[in-house]
């Protein structure tokens, strides 16, 4: 498998010299500073591809090509993002740019923390999502109609209680942590923001989200095929209903009907043990041999689950440490690599990354992208590493 590392551009604290003292030889980033909807212009493309190889680093993997909201609701300027993603496409072929491009299809907010660093007992932090905070949030911050009738009475309670408690200063961080907006991106949003944005959703049930995403993927899946260039598409996270919102890539069915719908070597998946994890019912073992050939891209991460039913509260743990058996993770990707090779395909090796990890020493001063440290992903690195190696 190949070491990538995920680079958030010159606004990174993390320097590309510094990544490659990681003993990473990919990069994956995207062009964060273009509009969403926005085409990707070649020149723009170059540039960031220069620099990353001026570094003695290649451009493995573009995470991501962002899809708009009018995209994913149908609605607006719709058609014009999708011809502006296709010409990125066409663009990024030109330039000579990543044959990988990562995309996800969550409504509004990517991946979901109601803790950005949560203090671990030896010192360090670590992002968490918990239940209740995050019931507080809906319920009484962002106020959401009905959002009190999507939790358990219990849940209500304690967040009830929980609110009663926490200080203004307290609240205005839990809303900020979770309406940050995209790892990377320049844009957050208010709570008014993220209210008018629900509103869209309002008569999207998750059947017609997934035929939104299929129609998306019959436009822009034949211009990848053509182009050699593989698309990947990242899992919810966590993996359940928040805020009322539809979630269609949870789960290995999910994806079944992902590449079943658009058959084509250009249409795959992002498999992140992390995201898919979080679910009491995941086998990444049985996801990678049923599917495993339609993975394009892996990001390697774990979980610990803390309570019982589809939705409950986690914690970003060590990578051979939570709940998803890393090892036989492992172990399935690698067959799934010599299966390729074997056959002759071009994409025998598969980009992987260390996804998040926990700000440990010099990662509490730098106070880099949350979840995305040096020394956390350093040490996740390298213990994935070892397990590749005693695996062979």
């Amino acid at each position: 498998m190949r070491e990538t590392w995920r680079w958030f551009g010159p606004a990174d604290r993390i320097s590309l010299p510094e990544i490659r003292q990681t003993g990473a030889a990919g990069i994956v980033t995207a062009l964060h500073h273009v509009p969403v909807g926005n085409v990707w212009q070649v020149d723009d493309i170059l540039a960031r591809k220069a620099q990353i190889e001026a570094a003695c680093l290649s451009w493995d993997v573009i995470e991501s090509l962002p899809v708009s909201e009018a995209i994913k609701t149908q609605t607006g300027d719709w058609r014009a993002h999708i011809e502006a993603w296709r010409q990125s496409l066409v663009n990024n072929s030109k330039a000579g740019g990543p044959e990988v491009v990562c995309y996800n299809f969550m409504p509004i907010l990517d991946w979901t923390r109601t803790s950005l660093r949560a203090p671990l007992p030896h010192g360090g932090t670590a992002m968490a999502f918990d239940l209740i905070d995050f019931a507080v949030f809906d319920i009484h911050l962002l106020a959401r109609p009905g959002a009190a009738e999507d939790f358990p009475e219990t849940v209500q309670e304690a967040a009830a209680e929980r609110l009663a408690g926490m200080s203004d200063a307290s609240r205005d961080a839990l809303s900020t942590n979770i309406v940050a907006g995209l790892p990377g991106a320049d844009a957050s949003w208010s709570l008014g923001d993220v209210r008018e944005l629900l509103a869209g959703y309002d008569a999207i049930t998750p059947e017609r989200l997934a035929q939104h995403l299929q129609d998306f993927l019959a436009e822009v899946v034949p211009v990848a095929e053509s182009l050699g260039l593989r698309l990947c598409a990242h899992p919810d996270d966590p993996p359940f209903p928040l805020l009322g919102l539809p979630r269609i890539l949870s789960q290995k069915a999910d994806y079944q009907r992902l590449v079943d719908a658009v058959p084509s070597p250009a249409n795959g998946i992002t498999f992140c043990t992390g995201s898919l994890g979080v679910r009491a019912d995941f086998d990444p073992v049985d996801f990678v041999e049923s599917l495993g050939p339609h993975i394009h891209f892996v990001h390697l991460r774990n979980t610990i689950r803390r309570g019982t039913g589809l939705r409950m509260s986690f914690l970003e743990s060590d990578h051979l440490a939570g709940d998803t058996d890393m090892v036989a993770t492992i172990g399935a990707l690698l067959a799934e690599e010599r299966a390729r090779q074997s056959t002759g395909r071009s994409d025998g090796t598969l980009p992987f990354r260390p996804d998040h990890g926990h700000d440990l020493l010099s990662d509490l001063e730098t106070l880099a992208q949350p979840g995305y440290p040096l020394i956390g992903r350093l040490k996740g690195l390298a213990e994935l590493r070892g397990v590749m190696a005693a695996l062979g």
